[in-house]
């Protein structure tokens, strides 16, 4: 939970915003002109940057980084028949302990080939950051139990 304060009118207004992610919800507390308290709701954002540091668009691209993310979990690259159909290609390497040396190979495949095959493909990009997000998690940066693939049954 955030608190701040401003003055309006020559009163303390008091703002609380509460919940984390990709929404939060501020309230606005102030008192009126019979000395009675108001209460304001609305929800903010809270993917914006709030201390307006980043200077580069990284906002923007960590969403398109998102958006393609959650573009590959419906793929070719999944299985086609209903027991496997959120089975993904990383997953049979993972399984065979490949998936580490897999992830490497693909961001210097991808980070290599920016700018050679079809310019400078921003997909090439979105695959090299998606890959060492996978790599990331492989090598146990940040690991969850059986993969996550008890979330598939």
């Amino acid at each position: 939970m955030k608190k701040t304060d401003r003055i309006r009118g020559g009163k303390t207004i008091s703002s609380f915003i509460m919940d984390e992610h990709p929404y939060g919800t501020e309230y606005v507390f102030s008192i009126n002109s019979d000395d009675k308290i108001e209460i304001e709701q609305k929800l903010v954002s809270m993917t914006e940057p709030k201390n307006h540091l980043w200077k580069y668009n990284e906002d923007k691209i960590l969403k398109d980084i998102q958006d393609y993310v959650t573009s590959t979990y419906g793929s070719h690259y999944c299985g086609h028949q209903q027991n496997y159909k959120d089975v993904q290609t990383i997953d049979l390497m993972a399984a065979k302990e490949l998936a580490s040396d897999f992830c490497q190979a693909n961001i210097i495949k991808y980070g290599s080939r920016y700018g050679d095959k079809d310019g400078r493909s921003k997909r090439d990009l979105m695959k090299v950051i998606h890959y060492a997000m996978l790599l990331l998690h492989f090598d146990g940066h940040y690991s969850r139990k059986d993969n996550g693939l008890s979330e598939f049954r």
